[in-house]
């Protein structure tokens, strides 16, 4: 089998209620795992992107957060109805889609301006 040219982290993280921070699991990341899994299998490429649940990848304010490596494009706010305009556009035509792609200023920092 070849090696996956991609790999999808989705935040599947889930803090209590009372916690200082969201978290990315209430706001529909499950369901989000699923429509990148349909996306993907859509768009022929089952055996060259895999999609992967993550624990916590530091970016509460920006849930439901993606990461695509190797590229490094980080995605906030993503809902099940992105997946499918992530997959044709950055996974097929290799343009990552701005709309959604977090600011590099926000990533690794604690002076991103989102961060509580």
């Amino acid at each position: 089998m070849p090696l996956f040219e991609h790999h999808l982290f989705i935040c599947t993280n889930e803090r209590d209620s009372s916690a200082s921070r969201p978290s990315c699991l209430p706001e529909g990341s499950k369901k989000l795992k699923s429509a990148f899994k349909d996306a993907i299998k859509e768009a022929g490429l089952k055996q060259k992107v895999r999609a992967n649940e993550s624990g916590c990848l530091d970016q509460c304010e920006h849930g439901p957060v993606v990461v695509v490596y190797p590229d490094a494009v980080w995605y906030g706010k993503v809902h099940p109805r992105d997946a499918q305009e992530i997959v044709q556009e950055h996974l097929l035509k290799g343009r990552p889609v701005e709309r959604l792609r977090l600011a590099e200023s926000c990533i690794n920092s604690d002076r991103c301006p989102h961060r509580k």
